[in-house]
């Protein structure tokens, strides 16, 4: 029991340690911001204390219904920097339809 015990508190750990590891925007630069979700296309950012996004680096990434929406988010040297796109369930509004 006591094995069971020990287990489950380091797997608890693991977890919690796992979840820590979001990206923060307000710590980086613009450049590292945008190259994040450059490099894996689609990731989940932390832009403040208790806020987070996944961002994608084109429709592509998206789910069918989902339009890409270009996204910015706070960073160490900008207030707002582009760094990709969030997938919207709202179609694009264009004007003339």
């Amino acid at each position: 029991m006591r094995k069971f015990v020990l287990a489950l508190a380091f797997i608890s750990s693991a977890t919690a340690l796992q979840a820590q590891t979001r990206p923060f925007t307000p710590a980086l630069t613009c450049a590292q911001a945008r190259q994040i979700v450059f490099a894996n296309g689609a990731v989940v950012l932390g832009t403040g204390t208790y806020t987070y996004d996944r961002y994608v680096r084109s429709g592509n990434f998206c789910l069918v219904g989902e339009y890409p929406e270009a996204a910015w988010v706070p960073t160490r040297d900008t207030p707002q920097c582009l760094v990709g796109y969030r997938c919207e369930t709202d179609p694009p509004f264009f004007f003339g339809d």
